[in-house]
């Protein structure tokens, strides 16, 4: 299921998914948190990606184990398979903290909501809402990084002077 995508690795093209839309994610929270007088006007697009955002970062984590078993079935061996391990253990965890920033976000939503039916929370979890929603931002922005930067190398390697 994970495994093509148009005649290419799903892989290779999902990955691009996972670097726009985990970054924004973090960029419109950390602005939904910076600018309370425009939360009426990013909240949709902050919960919107909430939900895309670990959901591509899954897709990739199950494509990119479609892609390494396909190429083990091939005769990849050695240190391309250390190095697939690597990277596969960074996108493993970029799938996890973005899910935990996507959690502590949509709270964060319903905790700042003016809507009727939200429930009124109390004051102090805002703030500690906020800087989850910063704290898990930076790890995910940094694995987002590692994990690129592991595959980059993976198949660019020393094959771009």
């Amino acid at each position: 299921m994970f495994e093509k995508a148009l005649g290419l690795p799903m892989h290779v093209l999902v990955v691009h998914a996972v670097v726009v839309f985990v970054p924004l994610l973090v960029l419109l929270a950390a602005a939904y948190i910076a600018l309370p007088r425009f939360r009426p006007r990013l909240d949709w697009a902050v919960a919107i990606l909430a939900v895309v955002a670990p959901i591509t970062a899954f897709v990739s984590v199950q494509s990119g184990e479609a892609l390494q078993e396909r190429q083990i079935a091939r005769g990849f061996s050695g240190e391309i398979i250390d190095q697939m391990e690597e990277h596969a253990g960074y996108g493993d965890t970029l799938f996890l903290i973005t899910l935990g920033l996507s959690l502590v976000t949509i709270l964060l939503l319903v905790a700042t909501s003016s809507h009727p039916r939200a429930p009124k929370l109390p004051t102090w979890l805002t703030p500690v809402l906020s800087v989850l929603v910063i704290g898990a931002g930076v790890a995910a922005l940094v694995y987002v990084w590692l994990t690129g930067h592991s595959g980059s190398e993976m198949v660019w390697g020393n094959t771009f002077d």
